[in-house]
C-alpha cells in the first residue's frame, strides 16, 4: 500500500506540474452531495464538453459518471483523465474510493479556494449545483489542487478510532462540567473544592448522596465506608470528615426526586463513556502494533500511546513527503507574516494553524512533558530560552518551536526505522 501511495502522489505532482493548459487532459469538475452529484467535463485550455451530467450516489450513478468521461476523453482526443471534488464532510468518500480503485487519479481543491474564486468565473457572486462544479474544474485546471490522501484499511480504521475518541472526549468534558457546574453550584456547592482532589469519592457522593442533608444524618463512619472503594491512607479521611461537617452547614438549594434522578445518570453515563475510551485506547493500540513506525514513535520521549497513534494515523506513509517542511505544514506549523508595509524586523510572524489542529495540540502536549521530565529535551529547551526569558510569551513560543522539530523527529524515524536518539535534536 505505501508503494501504491508513493507512486499515486508522483502521478499527482506531475499532473500539477503540466495541466495547465494542457491539450491532453480531461478535467472533471464534481459537486458532491448526499443522495446526486453535479459534474462539469472540459478540456484543461478552458473548452466546456459537458456542462451539466447528473448522477446518484450508488454504483450505477458511479458507472455513468466513468463511462462518460472515457467517451468524452476519447472523442475529444484527450487521453488523460482527472477527477477533482470539494470535500463535503464525508460524502465524497465512497465516489472518491471507487475512482481510485478503478485507477483514476482524483484531486482535492479547498472550500476556501473554492469560494474565492467563484467570483472570478463571471465577476458575479451566484453559488448553484451546475455552476460549482465547473468552478471545481476551473481550479484543476489552474493547478490549484491539493493530493487525494487515501491510506490503507489500518490508517482508516485508526483514524476513525480518534475521530470517535475525540467525540467521546468532548462528551465526557461535557458531563464533568454539568456535573460541577450545575449539580453541584446548586446543591452541593461545599464539595466542589475537593472534587479535583479525588474525583471518585466525589462522583461517589453526587450519586448517592447529593443532598448534605443526607450525609448530615449520617455518622461519619457510615458516610465514609459508603463513598470510598480503597483506603487511601490518613489524607483521605482528613478530606471526608471535613466533607462531612461542612454538609451540615450546606447553603445548597433543596433537592428533590428529579434532581437525585439527574445526579445518577450523569454519573452513570460519565462512568459509560470513561469504559468506552479505555475500549477505544486498547482497540487504537491493537490497530497501531500492526505498524513498525509504532514502536519508534514511543521511543521519542513525550509521546505515549496517544499521541503516538495521532502522529502515526496523520503521516501515515512518510515517504509521500518530500522535505520535513511539508510535514510542519500538515500539523500548521508553519510560520507566515504580515510584511505589506513593513521591513523584515518589523514582521512577526506567528504559526499558520491551517493544518490538523489535533495533530499540533498533540504535539505541544509532548513538548511541554519532554521539556519538564526528560533531561535532554529539558537542556535543549533551556538553551532556547537562554538570553529571551524576559520576553512576554517566549515559554509558548518555544514549547511550540519544540513541537515542531518533535513532528520532523518522529517523520525523520519513521523513514529511517530506528529509534530516537538525543543527537536527533541536533540533527533535525
Amino acid at each position: 500500500m505505501k508503494i501504491e501511495d508513493t507512486i499515486r502522489r508522483e502521478q499527482f505532482c506531475q499532473i500539477k506540474s503540466e495541466i495547465r493548459g494542457s491539450d491532453q487532459h480531461l478535467v472533471v469538475g464534481i459537486d458532491v452531495a448526499k443522495d446526486k452529484h453535479h459534474a462539469f467535463m472540459g478540456s484543461a485550455t478552458g473548452k466546456s464538453l459537458l456542462r451539466k451530467l447528473v448522477f446518484e450516489n450508488n454504483l450505477q450513478g458511479f458507472r455513468k459518471l466513468q463511462e462518460r468521461s472515457e467517451a468524452i476523453g476519447i472523442q475529444n482526443a484527450l487521453s488523460k483523465i482527472v477527477f477533482g471534488m470539494e470535500p463535503t464532510g464525508t460524502y465524497h468518500k465512497p465516489l472518491g474510493a471507487y475512482l481510485i480503485g478503478c485507477g483514476h487519479h482524483v484531486v482535492l481543491v479547498t472550500g476556501k479556494a473554492v469560494k474565492n474564486n467563484r467570483e472570478l468565473l463571471d465577476g458575479r457572486w451566484d453559488k448553484n449545483d451546475i455552476k460549482d462544479p465547473a468552478n471545481v474544474a476551473d481550479l484543476i485546471c489552474q493547478g490549484k489542487c491539493l493530493y487525494y490522501d487515501y491510506p490503507s484499511a489500518s490508517i482508516n480504521q485508526l483514524r476513525e478510532l480518534l475521530s470517535l475518541r475525540r467525540r467521546l472526549k468532548k462528551e465526557e468534558h461535557s458531563l464533568r462540567m454539568r456535573i460541577r457546574n450545575n449539580l453541584l453550584a446548586q446543591y452541593f456547592p461545599e464539595l466542589d473544592r475537593f472534587y479535583s482532589a479525588c474525583e471518585t469519592e466525589s462522583l461517589a457522593i453526587v450519586r448517592w448522596f447529593l443532598d448534605p442533608a443526607m450525609i448530615a444524618c449520617m455518622e461519619f463512619d457510615e458516610f465514609f465506608s459508603l463513598v470510598t472503594r480503597t483506603k487511601r491512607g490518613i489524607a483521605q479521611k482528613l478530606r471526608l470528615e471535613k466533607i462531612h461537617r461542612l454538609a451540615v452547614e450546606s447553603v445548597g438549594c433543596p433537592m428533590g426526586p428529579a434532581v437525585e434522578f439527574e445526579a445518577e445518570l450523569l454519573v452513570k453515563k460519565l462512568d459509560q463513556v470513561r469504559r468506552q475510551l479505555k475500549e477505544i485506547a486498547e482497540l487504537m493500540e491493537d490497530f497501531c502494533m500492526e505498524f513498525s513506525e509504532y514502536s519508534w514513535l514511543l521511543t521519542i520521549p513525550g509521546f505515549g500511546p496517544y499521541i503516538a497513534a495521532r502522529v502515526l494515523a496523520s503521516i501515515s506513509n512518510p515517504w509521500r513527503f518530500d522535505s520535513s517542511n511539508q510535514v510542519i505544514k500538515l500539523a500548521g506549523y508553519d510560520l507566515g507574516a504580515n510584511r505589506s508595509g513593513k521591513t523584515s524586523n518589523e514582521a512577526v510572524p506567528v504559526i499558520s494553524k491551517r493544518g490538523n489542529s489535533e495533530l499540533r495540540y498533540a504535539l505541544y502536549q509532548a513538548a511541554h512533558v519532554a521539556s519538564s521530565r526528560n533531561p535532554d529535551f529539558i537542556r535543549y529547551y533551556t538553551r532556547m530560552l537562554r538570553g529571551r526569558e524576559r520576553e512576554r510569551g517566549i515559554k509558548t513560543k518555544m514549547k511550540v518551536k519544540l513541537a515542531a522539530k518533535m513532528l520532523k523527529i518522529a517523520w525523520t524515524l519513521m523513514r529511517k526505522q530506528e529509534v530516537f536518539d538525543p543527537d536527533h535534536l541536533i540533527i533535525a
